[in-house]
């Protein structure tokens, strides 16, 4: 596929997320829920700048996720492990996250979001993908973890290929 080709796509893919689906987001959420939405836009900035640190702060110590691509789902150091694997492998250009459904009971929430982005390779070539999330969160003081997740790319292939 050319270069000009993949340009297209890649706006087409984004302007999607971005102007096609606003009437799917424009709900009205309660405080607690645009709380929890709060902290999972600082995990995902924090994951863009690629600070792994700060990231996993958002991690409970008993979290446990499944990726669809993952055969099993891992652990935080096995997050730990393969987060500074590919952040020091990508670059993230331009991402955007919406969420679709923020549930709060108590102190657990769960979050079904879609993803997009723009990123660069190791070989400096851009590339994109998109997918959903289902992340868990548990509150502890004032901040929400991650506890679980499920999710990854849609149809787990990366929209490019």
């Amino acid at each position: 596929m050319s270069r000009l080709v993949k340009s297209i796509v890649v706006v087409a893919v984004v302007g999607f997320f971005v102007f096609g689906s606003a009437p799917l987001f424009a709900q009205e959420w309660s405080e607690a829920q645009k709380e929890v939405w709060k902290n999972v836009e600082a995990y995902n900035e924090l994951s863009a700048k690629r600070d792994l640190d700060g990231f996993l702060s958002y991690f409970h110590d008993d979290y446990s996720g499944w990726y669809y691509e993952s055969a099993m789902p891992g652990c935080k150091e096995s997050l730990r492990k393969w987060g500074s694997y590919y952040f020091k492998k990508t670059k993230v250009l331009l991402y955007d996250i919406k969420p679709v459904a923020i549930k709060v009971h108590g102190d657990f929430a769960f979050v079904h979001y879609y993803y997009a982005q723009l990123y660069k390779d190791t070989k400096g070539e851009e590339k994109s993908s998109q997918g959903r999330w289902t992340d868990i969160l548990k509150k502890e003081g004032d901040k929400w973890l991650l506890i679980g997740d499920h999710g990854g790319e849609m149809n787990g292939e990366e929209a490019d290929d």
